[in-house]
């Protein structure tokens, strides 16, 4: 990485990532506006970058702490779920909390399909980073013709 490059992402990291809290319905719908793009670039840095360095994570059955190990899990997650697509909705907010449902199609590399359901918990920094995701997800296995997400 050039010095410059990797000024521009120093200062990424750090910067605030608005709209922070306290949430309105506008403003939580757009960081679940934000989350979702940001997941189906399948950009593992650049989700990454929306956490605390001491981001605290439950993902189905794993716990994980900071941005290194939740950008290693994303580069794992998309080895795996290949041609991944993601809708997320706002399901509450209040205060530094959001919590969405969300659904996701992916296939395997035998080439089933699956359709993935779910509901996560946010908390966040005042500077609008997620200092805490809790996720709980359920696969259900569905034919290609089946899939809503395209």
């Amino acid at each position: 990485m050039t010095p410059g490059a990797a000024r521009a992402s120093a200062a990424a990291a750090s910067a605030v990532r608005p709209p922070v809290p306290p949430f309105t319905e506008e403003s939580a719908r757009a960081k679940v506006q934000a989350a979702e793009d940001a997941w189906n670039s399948r950009d593992p840095e650049r989700v990454a970058l929306a956490y605390t360095e001491d981001s605290q994570w439950r993902n189905r059955d794993r716990f994980l702490t900071g941005r290194a190990e939740i950008r290693e899990f994303l580069a794992g997650k998309w080895k795996r779920e290949l041609d991944y697509r993601l809708r997320k909705e706002l399901w509450a907010y209040t205060g530094n909390r959001i919590s969405v449902r969300f659904e996701y199609e992916w296939h395997d590399a035998s080439g089933q399909w699956w359709r993935s359901h779910g509901n996560e918990q946010w908390e966040f920094a005042p500077d609008g980073l997620m200092g805490r995701r809790e996720a709980s997800i359920n696969d259900v296995p569905i034919a290609a013709g089946d899939r809503r997400l395209g």
